[in-house]
């Protein structure tokens, strides 16, 4: 049993209703124990579309999950349609018969009739406990192919696969699986293509550990998959591909797995101890935000201000009006001032600026996603850089947030070796 397919069965995910974070889950879960995924399927409540799609699944996979269609509404038609595929009865559960008559009995309520309908099983199936719910989920094999039924709300089909569904699925397998293991590898300031063309003959010649890549919000991921017997098989597979990958563009690697820009720099500044202050403009926040929104920031999270408007600039944080006459807001001077003002003005060791065009209109003569970023550090030179993103507002303004986490990653690599210990404000 090595392939699978999951289907969803419910027209309200059809219609966007609900998200089916159900095949999120179990498609995770098989990885782990070495059934590859090849088909996500979602079904309407509709009897001759889900026969339909059962014989599709048939001919493909060797194991189809069902999610859903399961309860006691006249739309539940999962099982009966299963059943009446697969030429097998409905037959009562007792247990689970059992289990919906004592809770109506306890709860002083009546037992209506449809309610009988979520202890039926197909015959012969091996019933799986429901200990969150009412529908009994079932496992059976009938032919080439096998069929697990689990109830829709994830709340009753998470439990109901670890602790019942997925033993089964493992017994199955009589010792004849393999181990499955994945790798995410993030990059920053490289686009999608430019990475798959460094990488194009590893990609063109993939096949075990396979690599894709996947454009994300201004940033690219690439995914490694690696199966094998073992799991240390496994990871050395996947350890001699990124180290191939990392000769090649090895520089804009920043991360692995759900870590993001903010949280490698923020876990840098923390371990180091190393205080910030930021002054923004054409980012209103968004920085001091990513900051607020982890835990223990204020370890070294000094404050900060957004200086939209010229005259805040002048008057609150301190930039030259000279410089501002002279260079503009958008300018590499500006930016330099707001850094090292915001840096002494909140007595920290870095200080961060933002100041640019985030669109749709021009300003002082620069282009929308012209932005300047500075970097202020107490016993260095005071660092300006120039980008120009130049699409929407929002992309601009985001894009920028990230790239000033990714200078401060840059700065701590460059200088924490050499530096670890300057403590100067």
């Amino acid at each position: 049993m090595k392939r699978a397919e999951i289907i969803a069965v419910g027209t309200e995910i059809l219609m966007g209703q609900i998200t089916n974070s159900n095949a999120t889950f179990l498609s995770r879960e098989l990885a782990e124990l070495g059934v590859y995924v090849y088909f996500h399927t979602v079904v309407g409540d509709n009897p001759a579309r889900l026969r339909e799609v059962i014989e599709i699944a048939e001919a493909r996979s060797d194991l189809l999950i069902f999610t859903g269609g399961l309860g006691p509404t006249p739309d539940d038609i999962t099982k009966q349609i299963l059943a009446e595929h697969l030429g097998k009865d409905l037959v009562i559960d007792e247990p689970h018969l059992k289990k919906i008559s004592d809770y109506f009995t306890i709860s002083k309520r009546p037992m209506t009739e449809n309610n009988k309908l979520q202890a039926l099983v197909i015959q012969g199936s091996a019933v799986l406990k429901n200990d969150f719910g009412f529908a009994a989920g079932m496992f059976l094999t009938s032919g080439r192919s096998s069929y697990m039924l689990l109830p829709g709300p994830p709340s009753e089909m998470k439990p109901m696969f670890k602790e019942y569904a997925r033993p089964l699925i493992a017994a199955s397998m009589n010792g004849d699986s393999i181990h499955l293991e994945s790798r995410i590898l993030h990059f920053f300031g490289i686009g999608e293509s430019k990475l798959a063309n460094d990488l194009a003959d590893l990609i063109e010649q993939q096949t075990n550990p396979t690599l894709a890549t996947y454009a994300s919000d201004n940033e690219v991921e690439i995914r490694l998959t690696a199966s094998a017997r073992t799991q240390d098989e496994a990871l050395q597979l996947l350890d001699n591909l990124e180290a191939e990958i990392l000769c090649r563009d090895g520089e804009f690697v920043y991360g692995y797995g759900d870590t993001t820009l903010a949280d490698v720099a923020i876990s840098k500044l923390l371990l180091h101890h190393i205080t910030i202050a930021a002054a923004e403009s054409l980012t209103a926040g968004l920085f001091q935000a990513e900051l607020g929104d982890r835990p223990g920031i204020s370890e070294i999270f000094r404050g900060g201000m957004v200086t939209y408007h010229t005259d805040i600039k002048e008057k609150l944080l301190g930039v030259s009006h000279d410089v501002i006459k002279r260079e503009g807001v958008v300018s590499a001077a500006c930016a330099k001032e707001m850094a090292e003002q915001i840096r002494l003005k909140c007595e920290a060791q870095m200080g961060i600026s933002f100041t640019g065009v985030a669109g749709p209109e021009s300003l002082e003569g620069h282009p929308p996603g012209t932005v300047f970023i500075g970097l202020s550090v107490a016993g260095y030179a005071t660092e300006t850089h120039l980008f120009t993103f130049g699409r929407d507002r929002n992309h601009n303004r985001y894009r920028a947030v990230k790239q000033g986490f990714q200078l401060i990653n840059r700065f701590l690599e460059e200088k924490l070796p050499k530096s670890a210990d300057k403590n100067a404000r």
